[in-house]
């Protein structure tokens, strides 16, 4: 299988061989073996390990993002990745800053809808409020 991992800016992982992959989406972990079947998922931010032909282990933290199985090849699309063999580094300094990233996102997305819906209810008012003038004029 080649596997493949691409953000917005850059191509990080370009058909490498892979003989065994572990990922994980909103079920939780999986594992994709030669011969499955095609899948597409949406990940969860965590760390994707899979195993060359020579059998060493390697690894990509992924902000997320989109995984496709088709064909024999996997494609990882993502925000941000980034690809180390120390997974030690990976889960305590990556996934940590990937997850804040993912929080401070989710919070300037409930502030923006919050205006949002302030903006609509002062526009409501405002129509409340000449609706009724006009109805007085015309009475």
């Amino acid at each position: 299988m080649k596997l493949n991992v691409y953000t917005p800016l850059a191509t990080v992982l370009d058909g490498w061989d892979v003989t065994y992959l572990r990922a994980e989406d909103e079920s939780g972990a999986f594992g994709i073996l030669p011969g499955h079947a095609d899948f597409l998922t949406a990940l969860t931010v965590s760390v994707v390990t899979w195993r060359d032909l020579e059998g060493a282990e390697h690894h990509v933290a992924v902000r997320g993002g989109i995984f496709e199985v088709r064909g024999g090849e996997i494609t990882i699309a993502t925000k941000e990745a980034v690809q180390s063999d120390d997974l030690i580094r990976l889960e305590a300094e990556v996934l940590s800053a990937f997850r804040r990233a993912q929080e401070e996102d989710k919070a300037a997305r409930t502030d923006a809808q919050r205006l949002y819906l302030a903006a609509i209810r002062q526009i409501c008012c405002f129509l409340r409020d000449e609706r009724g003038k006009g109805a007085r004029l015309y009475e």
